[in-house]
């Protein structure tokens, strides 16, 4: 009998090894891979019956690529293991296509059980999240955020400005002009009424499209008129 095959993404490749050390006895771990696109492309090609995901992924964040392998391979159960506890995040995941949902600081004892879970057609979720969503619920009555109002194209070229990367660069990654992709930066900030990159940083951070920042504010700042940009003449 074949075993269920599955999928790892996580930038962290210490995690994703002991994830592949604790499911390989039951599962066939087919592949590993550390951004959200190279998690599409994989996927895609792989036709995995299981895709474990981390929530904060470079290139394209996790419930971006899972929403966007749902649409397409509807079959295949997607698995959340992060170390993000917002209900709203875990809610927003559930809502889009998602099997499961569930911490790193329990998947020792809780990643095996979800599999299992969401291979008979059932869902499962993190005890302390579940809580956390049934109390947001009650709670809850706050308006839709801002990113309700980008539509996919957008939150995918706000995540890659948010991580640093150029026009050109954004444009290589989505297959676009810089032109375009500055058309794209240019209508976020008059949809969310921004006038600076450190708004788009602040903003993509608040709302989970980014849930790290590898570069400092400063960094995606426009240089200061008295920088000389020093290092770079000198050596020329």
């Amino acid at each position: 009998m074949n075993k269920p095959t599955v999928l790892l993404a996580d930038d962290h490749m210490m995690i994703a090894e002991a994830f592949r050390h604790l499911l390989e006895p039951q599962y066939h771990v087919i592949a590993t891979v550390s951004d959200g696109r190279a998690l599409l492309e994989t996927a895609l090609e792989l036709k995995p019956d299981v895709v474990v995901v981390d929530v904060g992924m470079p290139l394209l964040n996790g419930l971006s690529a899972g929403q966007q392998l749902k649409q397409r391979m509807r079959k295949t159960k997607v698995v959340y293991v992060t170390m993000n506890e917002d209900p709203d995040v875990a809610a927003e995941a559930l809502r889009t296509g998602a099997s499961a949902y569930l911490l790193k600081s329990s998947a020792a004892s809780e990643l095996l059980k979800s599999i299992h879970e969401v291979l008979r057609g059932g869902t499962y979720v993190t005890p302390k999240i579940k809580a956390l969503i049934e109390d947001s619920f009650i709670r809850s009555n706050k308006p839709k955020t801002a990113e309700k109002k980008l539509t996919p194209r957008q939150v995918e070229v706000l995540q890659l400005l948010a991580e640093g990367k150029t026009m050109k660069e954004v444009g290589s990654v989505l297959s676009l002009t810089a032109r375009t992709v500055a058309f794209h930066k240019y209508r976020i900030m008059d949809v969310l009424n921004f006038r600076s990159n450190a708004e788009l940083v602040q903003f993509a951070l608040r709302n989970n499209i980014l849930t790290h920042d590898p570069f400092s504010v400063s960094k995606l700042a426009p240089r200061p008129a008295s920088d000389p940009a020093g290092s770079e003449r000198r050596s020329a």
